[in-house]
């Protein structure tokens, strides 16, 4: 009884601490970014138009889609009812780093790694995100505690619950797949086959939504190589995960010892999904952070058995590392009081809307230079004064994204009968659409109207045209 109230009070504090930096200012002044107006935009369509809608673009995230449609319809749409899953997947998901770290180096290795998890910038931002990668960090890292208690113990059930659970958050989002390489590190040679068997169960789970996703491969279209600071930042990161495995001296020991299997599991977590899929970006574009937020687990048990080493040495050693960690939450604070205000994520869809409205009248013809500009139009249902003078069918109608647009020669009649344009674009730097449609815009703009006035919001540009001599 003593021992299952131990683990319980161990594992509640990073718990709690996740919930309440998760609910601390979870409205964030309501402002929505893309892609949290993406997922409201989808998940609040009826499920038949939700269903064809997937057939064409974004099948990877089909299945979060339908459980946010399923909350909306119970709870409405709301911003809170948008983000609280991700507050408590990632809560859950803290609760599984600390089962980990206390099941293989002790209570209070565990303590240290979730209250070191709970306090990472990116679990922070991630946990107020209306998307599916807290709940894919949550699935991976309860997949990775039901692995280590497999191979102890090696029972038909865990194994079938670790593909399970495995499975499920690859079915949220495919890039889940490569917690497999960081899972085989730490499964010893007696033990392969059947690991094998597991892993081959989610891939080929996993093979309709790959097939379907493969023909959508357009949806990352617009990622950009990645950039050398991206690689930079990850050797840095690193390098101290590195040197909290050295400082745990469990990297000495054998892999078969549990001290030994945190350090490889924890290097596993971190390095290879992230590493894996920068390689994969040398080839084709595909990294972005969030892809792989999972790998944050990893970091956390290390630091957390690192520190817990450090507790365990003498004095002088002991007050050395807990000032450490006491300037280190101190330089954290900056960046969490950031991460908590509508200005930490770009492109605010929101602050669009409103700009938008505020730069229209009646009778002006909008014109989007980046069809992603109207994204606003998924979260908010009120209408700006101006026309869309290139849009065929709404995204409803169409079962797509942002709409279907009508042919150029088309839209550029429709320019010409109007005497002022409210232009949106993309923000100087930013990849968009150099099509025969792009090009007929631009063109339009520049040889008919004259700018009157510029207004920049966070990822979009508003840009007023005239006829000359009418601004």
């Amino acid at each position: 009884m003593r021992a299952a109230l131990g683990w319980r009070r161990v594992v509640v504090v990073p718990m709690l601490l996740t919930l309440v930096l998760g609910l601390w200012r979870l409205r964030r002044g309501d402002a929505v970014w893309h892609d949290e107006a993406v997922t409201i935009g989808l998940a609040s369509r009826d499920l038949p138009d939700l269903w064809q809608t997937l057939g064409r673009i974004d099948a990877v995230h089909g299945l979060y889609y339908m459980l946010m449609h399923s909350l909306f319809d119970a709870f409405g749409t709301d911003v809170v009812v948008l983000r609280l899953p991700s507050v408590i997947a990632m809560a859950a998901a803290a609760a599984g780093v600390t089962m980990l770290g206390l099941h293989l180096a002790g209570p209070r290795a565990g303590l240290c790694a979730g209250i070191v998890f709970a306090v990472l910038p990116g679990v922070q931002q991630y946990a107020q995100e209306g998307r599916s990668y807290a709940l894919v960090c949550a699935l991976v890292v309860w997949a990775t505690y039901t692995l280590v208690r497999a191979v102890e113990c090696d029972r038909r059930g865990m194994w079938v619950a670790y593909s399970g659970l495995l499975l499920v958050a690859c079915l949220l989002h495919e890039f889940a797949v490569l917690a497999l390489a960081a899972h085989a590190v730490v499964v010893p040679r007696a033990m392969r086959r059947i690991f094998v068997k597991a892993a081959v169960c989610v891939v080929v789970g996993l093979t309709p939504l790959v097939l379907v996703s493969v023909r959508q491969s357009t949806q990352v279209g617009w990622l950009d190589a990645t950039e050398p600071g991206e690689y930079a930042n990850f050797a840095l990161v690193a390098g101290v995960a590195l040197a909290a495995a050295w400082i745990a001296g469990t990297a000495r020991r054998t892999r078969t010892s549990r001290e030994g299997r945190l350090v490889v599991l924890g290097l596993g977590l971190f390095l290879a999904p992230t590493g894996l899929l920068m390689l994969l970006s040398l080839a084709k574009p595909l990294y972005l952070d969030r892809y792989v937020v999972y790998g944050a687990a990893g970091l956390a048990l290390l630091v957390g058995a690192a520190f817990d080493q450090l507790l365990r040495l003498r004095h002088g050693i002991r007050a050395g590392a807990v000032v450490a960690a006491v300037v280190t939450c101190a330089a954290l604070v900056p960046t969490t009081l950031d991460l908590h205000t509508p200005a930490s994520r770009s492109d605010d869809m929101t602050a669009l809307a409103a700009a938008l409205r505020e730069s229209t009248r009646p009778g002006d013809g909008v014109v989007y230079l980046s069809v992603k500009r109207r994204a606003w139009e998924l979260a908010d249902s009120r209408p700006a004064a101006g026309v869309d003078l290139a849009r065929a069918q709404g995204p409803a109608t169409s079962h797509s994204l942002y709409g279907t647009e009508v042919p150029p020669d088309k839209l550029r009649a429709r320019m010409l009968t109007r005497y002022r344009i409210v232009a949106v674009g993309s923000p100087s730097g930013v990849a968009v659409e150099d099509d025969a449609m792009a090009r007929v815009k631009r063109d339009t703009l520049a040889d008919y109207f004259e700018a009157c006035s510029v207004r920049t919001t966070d990822g979009s540009v508003i840009t007023v045209y005239a006829r000359p001599g009418h601004c």
